[in-house]
């Protein structure tokens, strides 16, 4: 019987070890705590959209900073079955087709706006960075249709050609611009984050 191969993403490391121990239930926590010591893009009493929530992980971790006077609101297509804290909302939906006037009726105008989704990866690295330019459009669509004048948004995105154009909507949109890539990101990843700081007020919707 031959035994299936585990590739380096399937191989726990430190960081999947320690999600394990503080009852999270994915690595990826740790790259948007590292996003918040660097940048403090998230305060206590914020009200924050988490796009591509599933399985939970960012939503538990923003739930602790926003605290009880904060709420959280995520959206993906995959259902969220960890509990969550009563400040947290998950909802079943696609970011692409959201109904805008719901999320601002349970959210309000949203503090800041987090993306940690991915595509379907194929292998191709110029297939893969080109859905992933997509879905980043989708999420910074809807986080200049929620936020707030002053509101910040952190997404992630592939490395590729369309990374440029991305990072030049969100510098036309947001008074500063930052690229990041945690160090808990894997290293065979190609994933980066892009974050807005401060939203414009007349902002503009991006085109796919």
């Amino acid at each position: 019987m031959s035994r299936r191969k585990r590739t380096p993403r399937s191989v726990p490391d430190h960081y999947s070890r320690r999600a394990r121990a503080e009852n999270y239930p994915a690595r990826s926590v740790y790259k948007l705590e590292e996003i918040q010591k660097r940048h403090r893009v998230i305060k206590p009493g914020d009200a924050v959209l988490d796009l591509g929530c599933y399985p939970g992980s960012w939503l538990l971790f923003v739930s602790g900073l926003v605290g009880r006077r904060g709420k959280v609101v995520g959206i993906d297509k995959k259902p969220v079955t960890k509990p969550m804290p009563p400040n947290v909302t998950a909802l079943e939906g696609d970011v692409n087709t959201a109904d805008r006037d719901f999320l601002l009726e349970i959210l309000g105008r949203a503090d800041v706006v987090i993306s940690d989704m991915a595509p379907d990866t194929t292998g191709n690295k110029f297939t893969d960075a080109a859905r992933s330019f997509h879905l980043a459009v989708a999420a910074f669509n809807l986080a200049v249709a929620v936020l707030k004048p002053g509101g910040n948004f952190v997404c992630k995105l592939f490395s590729g050609e369309d990374f440029k154009n991305f990072t030049d909507m969100v510098k036309k949109n947001f008074s500063r611009c930052k690229v990041f890539k945690p160090e808990s990101c894997r290293s065979e990843s190609r994933e980066t984050y892009v974050i807005g700081f401060s939203k414009k007020e007349n902002t503009n919707v991006g085109s796919q």
